[in-house]
């Protein structure tokens, strides 16, 4: 993380974050990355050579 900046309100509460664009991208695909395991958390594991099995019939490895 870099140069936040936080708003403040009158009493010295921080009230709101500013951040570089570009850790707020990264923040968000975090936080989407992690919706999808959640998503997939009940789902079966696939063993490990099935999944290069696959991946070479998909041209992918």
């Amino acid at each position: 993380m870099g140069k936040a900046k936080y708003l403040i309100d009158e009493t010295g509460k921080k009230t709101a974050v500013i951040l570089p664009v570009k850790e707020y991208d990264e923040l968000v695909e975090d936080l989407h990355d992690l919706a999808v395991i959640a998503e997939r958390k009940n789902e079966p594991a696939v063993d490990f050579e099935e999944l290069k099995k696959h991946l070479r019939i998909d041209g992918l490895l």
